[in-house]
């Protein structure tokens, strides 16, 4: 990972620089963030107070942090312990519902009825975006991941067992559903 290290009314020495890299680096055993990554990190300086912001752009979503206290590398440790909790957040929270889950075939008669659509209703839209991709080869776990850190409600990618497209997606109901293709 690189780092883009600014201070407001502070000049940032190597002690400061080295002690923030080491601290941020121990975030790589919870993802995998890229080589080409850069963690910007914002650390002002006010009359009482030290103020560190870190913002990390993933491939799973953008983690950002921000910590106040007297003693500046207080402040660095508050932050990365931010950043820590939301990325267990968003692991226990998958875990949770694959636990209630257990993820197989989701795609059944369930899933055909959610997608039913009342056919009174006249259907009068247009495409607004459209976007290209080409999925990675992920695992399940990891696929859910980065759809709740992205907040979406669907994420393509394609299966690391199967090497087939597949769609994880938010269930009304709380879980998760899975739709595989051949």
């Amino acid at each position: 990972m690189k780092y883009s290290i600014k201070g407001k009314n502070i000049q940032v020495t190597e002690a400061i620089e080295d002690y923030i890299e080491t601290r941020i680096n121990s975030l790589d055993k919870f993802f995998v963030i890229d080589e080409e990554t850069v963690a910007k990190i914002l650390i002002r300086v006010y009359d009482s107070e030290q103020k560190i912001e870190a913002t990390i752009p993933t491939k799973y979503g953008i983690l950002r942090a921000e910590a106040r206290d007297k003693d500046l590398y207080s402040a660095i440790d508050n932050v990365v312990e931010k950043l820590e909790s939301q990325i267990r957040k968003q692991k226990t929270k998958i875990k949770g519902h694959r636990a209630k889950e257990k993820l197989g075939h989701a795609f059944n008669l369930e899933f055909l009825q959610e997608l039913e659509v009342d056919k009174s209703e006249e259907l009068v839209e247009e495409v607004v975006r459209t976007k290209e991709l080409t999925p990675e080869a992920k695992d399940i776990d990891t696929a859910i991941l980065e759809m709740e850190m992205l907040n979406h409600s669907f994420y393509i990618f394609r299966d690391m067992e199967t090497e087939n497209i597949s769609v994880i997606y938010k269930r009304k109901d709380g879980g998760y559903g899975l739709i595989e293709t051949n």
